[in-house]
C-alpha cells in the first residue's frame, strides 16, 4: 500500500513539475498544450483515456455543429398529420428516440416527438388511439446555426435540458440535426448503444434482413457471412470498400447500395467508418441464422 501511494505521489509530482516548467516558458498555442499532454503520456504521468478526453475537450472549441450534424437528407422526420399507426413502425425500425415533426417539408420543423411519449398513446384503448392528435405530444424544438461551436452548444444543451437541436444554415433552411450524445462523444469517445457491436463480434443481426456490422470487419468474413462476392483486392475491411463507393468519409446516416445490400453509416469520425447497418434487399435470400462473425 505504501509503495502504491509513493508511486502515485511520484506521478503527480512529475506531472506538476512538467506543467510548471512548460507554463513558465509561456504557452501561446493550443498545439503546445497538446504537445505537453502527449509528453506527459509518454512519461507515464497521464493514461491513454485521460489524454484522449483532454484532447477531445480541447478540439471542441475548433469544431462546429456542421462538423457533427446528421445531414438534412438523412434526418428521420414525422409529418404533423401522421397517424399513430403510421408512426410506430418507423419509430421501431429507426431505433431513434427523438424525431423532428415537420409541416410540409423539412424546412418547416414545428416540434419534436419523443418515442417514450408514444408509449402512452400506443397502450391506450383502440378508440383513444383512433383519436390520436399530434399536437398533444409535440415538444418545443431548439434551432442552432451551423457555425455554433461545440463547446458552446454543449453548455446550452446542459442549460436547457434539450438533447437534440435542429441545425440551420445562413438562410434559415434546415441543414441537419445534432444531439447531445454527438457532442459528448467528442470528449469521452463512443457511447455504447443499440447500434454498437459487441467487442467479440463483427456482425450482429437486428432482424431477418437487417444487421449491424463493425467497420473493421474483414471483407472475407463479410462475404462468408452474407454469401456475397464483394471484391477484397484493394481493401481489407468493409469500411474501406464502402468509403470507396462514397469517394470520401461519409456522414452518419448516409447510405449506399452495393449489389443487393444497402449500407447505412451508423457511426463515423473524420477518418473512418466505425459501424454500419446492412439491409438485405427483399427478394434476396437473407444469411442463414448463425453466430455472429
Amino acid at each position: 500500500m505504501a509503495q502504491a501511494k509513493a508511486k502515485t505521489k511520484s506521478k503527480a509530482s512529475g506531472w506538476r513539475d512538467l506543467l510548471t516548467r512548460t507554463l513558465a516558458g509561456g504557452l501561446k498555442e493550443r498545439s503546445q498544450i497538446l504537445e505537453l499532454l502527449r509528453e506527459a503520456y509518454k512519461r507515464g504521468l497521464l493514461d491513454a483515456d485521460a489524454l484522449a478526453m483532454v484532447e477531445g475537450a480541447l478540439t471542441m472549441a475548433e469544431l462546429q455543429a456542421r462538423d457533427l450534424m446528421v445531414a438534412r437528407a438523412q434526418m428521420v422526420c414525422v409529418r404533423r398529420e401522421a397517424t399513430l399507426a403510421s408512426i410506430l413502425p418507423m419509430v421501431i425500425e429507426s431505433g431513434h428516440s427523438r424525431f423532428p415533426v415537420v409541416d410540409g417539408d423539412k424546412d418547416d420543423v414545428v416540434g419534436m416527438l419523443l418515442a417514450k411519449d408514444l408509449l402512452r398513446a400506443a397502450s391506450a384503448s383502440s378508440a383513444a388511439r383512433a383519436r390520436f392528435d399530434m399536437r398533444e405530444y409535440l415538444r418545443p424544438v431548439v434551432f442552432v446555426p451551423e457555425a455554433k461551436r461545440l463547446n458552446v452548444l454543449l453548455k446550452e444543451f446542459r442549460g436547457n435540458r434539450n438533447h437534440l437541436a435542429i441545425v440551420v444554415d445562413e438562410y434559415g433552411g434546415v441543414a441537419g440535426l445534432i444531439t447531445i450524445e454527438d457532442v459528448i462523444e467528442q470528449i469521452i469517445g463512443e457511447i455504447d448503444d443499440e447500434f454498437d457491436v459487441e467487442d467479440d463480434q463483427n456482425i450482429r443481426p437486428q432482424g431477418e434482413r437487417q444487421f449491424v456490422v463493425r467497420g473493421g470487419t474483414p471483407i472475407e468474413a463479410f462475404n462468408e457471412h452474407f454469401a456475397t462476392g464483394l471484391a477484397d483486392g484493394e481493401f481489407d475491411t468493409i469500411a474501406g470498400l464502402v468509403m470507396q463507393q462514397f469517394g470520401r468519409v461519409p456522414r452518419r446516416g448516409e447510405s449506399v447500395n452495393i449489389g443487393a445490400l444497402e449500407f447505412q453509416v451508423l457511426r463515423t469520425d473524420r477518418r473512418r467508418i466505425e459501424s454500419l447497418r446492412v439491409v438485405v434487399a427483399p427478394g434476396t435470400a437473407p444469411p442463414a441464422a448463425s453466430d455472429a462473425t
